[in-house]
């Protein structure tokens, strides 16, 4: 993962509890016993043996799979007295992984690789799952765009898989796998190939051999950012695992779910359900980061993390989201480069879908004119809740009213006319099903978004096919300035 490091090079010296050590011999860590459970040794006896940890961190150092020596150097005890010099900030560091740190150790296990690489994503993100680095990488363990696809992580215009904290942790585990397998399960080496790469690893390795060198991690040559990536993993580490020695409260991080998967009918709008478990959008959003959009996708089910003792009110007969879809509905103001092709691609809808609910009989389309969109390919989808008609020469109510296959008395009625009226070349006349009769324009609605990492008007404004003058209008925004975690107003043209 290529992300930007900032190293320093002098010792930040703290009076009560600066980090020291004999640089020409490595620290050992502590050896954990283990504790060998015979086969017929029942449930009752297993849990006395074998406790329940307290907190993630009781766990990790438990379980820790590491049987090498851990080499402190002079840039490990840079990083290690950065982090210690502000206690209170190192513990609202660890803090951040809250959500996310049980799931990482659980899938981690499952895969048989060692719990402490749950310590990765502070490296790589501060547990961030909106997190992008300025060469691309993105998320929780910063995968950039081609290893992502690798890894089945996909990218829609409703979502981004490599921000999805859940989906992204199982496709960086997978990785892991490979990589430990590819360099003889040595964890120095795989995390040294994880941050740059496994090809240029072993060029390096290679390197060494023609030389008759070493090719252990310590051994190799590398560029400066993978030469400090291991010291940085170590250093917080030797933190976490010996806290107590350097004066660390460890946050409160129990090691058990805090939140559950659920899954609900249809499309939801995140605001909706924010509003609905009276959580803050802002939670929804990080809990749910691979939705770029105000909602989920237009499909028959949408999964969603929520804190877990907010599920309840999703599993009560009385949730307004049993059997809902929504949102189906999107305006499209036609842009330079648009085609009937690109459009459906992005909304996920097909081009005929498009042609026959915009009445459009060609495949040219115009600059600035507003497209209804189908958000799915479902069958509620199908109707035409809104079209508006341009009279052109020789039109008669007899002829719209024939064309659109509606009654003219209605036509009549949901334009104010008459039967005598006269039609004014270019005047608008609305079309409907019935009853349904909606100008998209009224029809706007308010949403809440949460900034992320490399936001900006332009960015946000293309996102949601709105201008940057109305993001500023409904905001206030004296500046275009934006901060990650801010939550904005946007309109959208939806129904």
């Amino acid at each position: 993962m290529k992300i930007s490091l900032i190293f320093a090079f002098t010792f930040l010296v703290i009076s009560s509890c600066q980090v020291t050590s004999s640089l020409s011999e490595p620290v050992r860590e502590t050896q954990l016993e283990s504790i060998t459970v015979e086969e017929n040794v029942s449930e009752e006896e297993i849990t006395h043996i074998e406790p329940i940890p307290e907190n993630v961190w009781e766990y990790m150092i438990t379980k820790s799979s590491l049987n090498k020596n851990v080499i402190i150097n002079e840039q490990t005890l840079i990083f290690m007295n950065n982090h210690i010099k502000d206690l209170d900030k190192f513990n609202s560091y660890l803090n951040k992984s809250y959500y996310f740190i049980y799931y990482v150790i659980q899938e981690l296990e499952a895969a048989d690789l060692p719990v402490e690489l749950a310590l990765i994503p502070f490296i790589e993100s501060n547990y961030d799952p909106f997190s992008i680095s300025p060469s691309g990488a993105v998320g929780l363990w910063q995968f950039m765009p081609r290893t992502g696809r690798l890894f089945d992580l996909e990218k829609s215009w409703w979502s981004e898989d490599r921000h999805d904290p859940f989906r992204s942790t199982h496709a960086a585990i997978g990785y892991f796998k490979y990589l430990f397998e590819r360099f003889d399960n040595d964890i120095y080496l795989a995390l040294a190939a994880y941050n740059a790469g496994p090809t240029y690893l072993d060029k390096q390795i290679r390197k060494n051999k023609r030389k008759g060198l070493e090719t252990d991690f310590w051994s190799l040559n590398l560029n400066d950012q993978v030469t400090n990536y291991i010291p940085k993993y170590v250093a917080i580490r030797e933190l976490v695992f010996n806290s107590e020695k350097y004066g660390i409260t460890l946050p409160k991080v129990p090691f058990e779910s805090v939140v559950k998967k659920i899954e609900i009918p249809g499309q939801v709008e995140i605001l909706t359900l924010s509003e609905y478990l009276e959580i803050k959008p802002e939670l929804i959003y990080k809990l749910n980061a691979g939705y770029t959009k105000w909602a989920s996708a237009p499909k028959d089910k949408s999964i969603f993390y929520v804190p877990i003792e907010k599920t309840y009110l999703l599993e009560s007969p009385d949730s307004p989201f049993e059997g809902v879809n929504q949102i189906n509905w999107i305006s499209h103001i036609v842009v330079s480069g648009d085609s009937l092709w690109s459009l459906a691609s992005k909304y996920d809808t097909e081009v005929n879908i498009i042609k026959e609910i915009n009445y459009i009989e060609t495949s040219l389309l115009s600059i600035n004119d507003t497209l209804l969109i189908p958000l799915s390919k479902t069958k509620m989808n199908n109707f035409i809740p809104y079209e508006m008609h341009i009279v052109s020469e020789g039109d008669t109510l007899w002829d719209i009213s024939k064309k659109y296959n509606i009654e003219i008395s209605d036509l009549i009625r949901m334009n104010s006319l008459n039967e005598n009226s006269y039609l004014q070349l270019g005047q608008q006349l609305t079309i409907g099903n019935k009853n349904i009769h909606r100008n998209i324009e009224s029809k706007k609605r308010t949403i809440l978004y949460s900034v992320k990492q490399g936001d900006n008007l332009y960015k946000i404004s293309d996102l949601f096919d709105v201008t940057v003058q109305s993001i500023k209008e409904i905001n206030n925004f004296k500046n275009s300035d934006l901060m990650p975690g801010q939550i904005i107003k946007i309109a959208i043209r939806a129904f």
